[in-house]
């Protein structure tokens, strides 16, 4: 809650980050002070930049898709979608029915994950030891699962221009459907184990406020423009891939605090098992790769821009081809940059330990933020 206060001339200056635990990265936030509360806040970024858009431009296509995985780790999956998906506009490549329905299905698994560290990360940063483990024992399960087919635990590089690198089996369909059921089963002890914990409701409860003019404002997107009452989703608003055949809600809340966000996060949780069961009853036979895919892909000149929702908001590509084998250019529109710059806004005025529970309701991966 901001409370209105005469400014002091003598003001303190702390630095939270680059090495703060609760910034989740190498990120750095310049914190005026005036006693407990915060008069300015200055996020500061460069601490960890690898130059992933100057990369697109050296690499061919197919030599730049693992760095999709290395731009938001915890999303790595719906990173691999709008990138495979941007070249496949450009080139008109269509990928078949079967690799369009894998894709979704272990993009939802893959946010699935994301969610739950980020739950069981969030409640730890705010004092809370034990939500922890129990959700990364959960997410250790998906992990299992999508390393069975991709081969890997958290970078993936699994897509693939016109499909998928590989078919999905009888026993990673048989652990999804497993998965799901466990995590239905844990979904309440969450809730009362910390959705109704008194001592966590009192802080995130009106903390980080974010009304919705100042999220359009700033561009926000994902659960945290959810929680502020706005009902965009790039899955239902720009559908793509083979989320109009399948039925899922867009989880709203217009508390436009913590806690709002909190809850959207939790609730799409939910959404996610709905997409994926459903997909997994819908999966068609048939190949997971389009035929005659060439080894170069060389698009013809144009641009184009593809975007997908990942587990932080709108994720876009803009590609611009010169007709070679390497992109003239490529610039990623990601979801945390946008997020993390309202931080400095909307913590004016509030004290200093709310500023650990309004930045990990925005869910910040430092890694897409500084590109």
């Amino acid at each position: 809650m901001k409370i209105e206060r005469n400014l002091e001339e003598h003001s303190l200056y702390l630095n939270m980050g680059p090495q703060h635990p609760s910034t989740h990265g190498v990120l750095r936030v310049i914190l005026k002070l005036d006693g407990e509360y915060i008069e300015e806040a200055e996020p500061v970024l460069g601490y960890i930049h690898r130059m992933h858009e100057k990369m697109g431009e050296n690499r061919t296509y197919a030599q730049y898709l693992p760095n999709m995985g290395r731009v938001d780790y915890l999303s790595a999956l719906s990173y691999n979608q709008c990138y495979v998906g941007a070249v496949e506009r450009l080139t008109g490549i269509a990928p078949p029915p079967r690799a369009e329905y894998i894709r979704v299905i272990t993009t939802e698994l893959n946010r699935l994950s994301s969610h739950l560290l980020w739950f069981g990360a969030y409640v730890l940063d705010l004092g809370g030891f034990t939500p922890f483990l129990y959700s990364f024992d959960d997410r250790e399960h998906i992990l299992d699962l999508l390393e069975s087919i991709t081969g890997s635990r958290l970078t993936y590089c699994y897509f693939r221009f016109g499909g998928v690198s590989k078919d999905i089996t009888d026993d990673f369909i048989t652990g999804t459907r497993a998965f799901i059921k466990r995590l239905r089963m844990h979904l309440p002890m969450y809730e009362t184990l910390v959705t109704k914990n008194v001592i966590f409701i009192n802080r995130v409860k009106e903390v980080g406020i974010i009304t919705p003019e100042a999220a359009r404002r700033y561009g926000v997107t994902g659960p945290a423009l959810r929680g502020s009452g706005i009902k965009y989703d790039v899955r239902k608003n720009e559908p793509y891939s083979i989320y109009p055949e399948v039925d899922f809600d867009i989880p709203v809340q217009d508390g436009c605090d913590a806690l709002s966000r909190y809850i959207v996060r939790m609730l799409e949780m939910e959404q996610s098992m709905r997409i994926i069961e459903q997909a997994l009853d819908k999966l068609p036979e048939g190949p997971v790769m389009a035929p005659k895919v060439p080894k170069k892909v060389k698009p013809p000149k144009g641009d184009c821009y593809f975007a997908v929702e990942t587990a932080r908001g709108d994720f876009g590509i803009y590609i611009v081809s010169d007709g070679t084998e390497t992109a003239y250019r490529i610039k990623l529109r990601t979801p945390g940059f946008s997020n993390l710059s309202i931080f400095a806004e909307i913590s004016r005025g509030t004290l200093l330990q709310d500023a650990i529970s309004t930045m990990g309701s925005l869910d910040l991966v430092i890694p897409e933020i500084d590109r």
